[in-house]
């Protein structure tokens, strides 16, 4: 594949999950009672926050900075989430608030797996090929950080702390974004390990994988 095919697949996997994370930001402003521009706010942080901290970690001027369609889309998505829920607010309840909650999780988890991928590529492109550490570290990062900031800002457990080994899935397709890139290349890598979080993902939440924890019951 040339170099300009690889690049437009890079960009419309990042406005995927720009467009997913945006989305997913907006519905937990939503939840918490959030004006119109708390909701946009929390869609924007959800959706760049992450690479803007993998960004200033590599010493960059923060990509959604330099380019701003990434914000710019954000807030059309979380406008439009708002303006839906604002008109048609039984889509949150019943049988369609099911239906919901399951796009959600699949809109959580491809902006996780594609946000998982470009911030190891990006620690790739900037000439840390060969440390696998910081290679995870920042794929991770760009996966979880704007779900976290987010989290932080509405006054809510972290989600990645609590729900469906989350950062975990991130973890293991950072390292096999690694490995793959590493023997077969950049297309190889973003294709199969953003499928593999996408897929650790929904097993998690079909099978409601958790890691231990001590509930306060079980303490008294």
């Amino acid at each position: 594949m040339e170099p300009g095919q690889i690049f437009d697949v890079v960009f419309c996997m990042e406005l995927i999950g720009t467009i997913a994370f945006a989305a997913s930001g907006a519905i937990v402003g939503i939840h918490c009672g959030m004006d119109i521009f708390g909701v946009c706010v929390l869609g924007v942080v959800t959706a760049v926050g992450g690479g803007m901290t993998r960004d200033m970690i590599l010493g960059n001027v923060p990509g959604a900075l330099v380019k701003p369609v990434y914000v710019e889309i954000a807030v059309i998505t979380a406008l439009l989430v708002f303006l839906v829920l604002y008109f048609r607010k039984g889509l949150l309840q019943g049988r369609t608030g099911m239906l919901y909650d399951r796009v959600m999780l699949v809109m959580d988890s491809v902006g996780l797996g594609i946000f998982t991928v470009m911030g190891v590529l990006t620690g790739i492109q900037n000439g840390h090929l060969e440390n696998t550490f910081l290679l995870v570290f920042l794929g991770t990062l760009t996966g979880v950080g704007g779900g976290l900031l987010r989290d932080i800002m509405a006054g809510v457990p972290p989600y990645i702390f609590v729900k469906h080994i989350y950062a975990c899935a991130s973890v293991a397709g950072a390292l096999s974004c690694v490995w793959i890139y590493r023997g077969f290349g950049q297309l190889p890598a973003m294709v199969i390990a953003s499928t593999a979080v996408i897929a650790i993902r929904f097993l998690a939440a079909y099978y409601h994988w958790n890691l231990p924890r001590i509930r306060q019951e079980e303490q008294q």
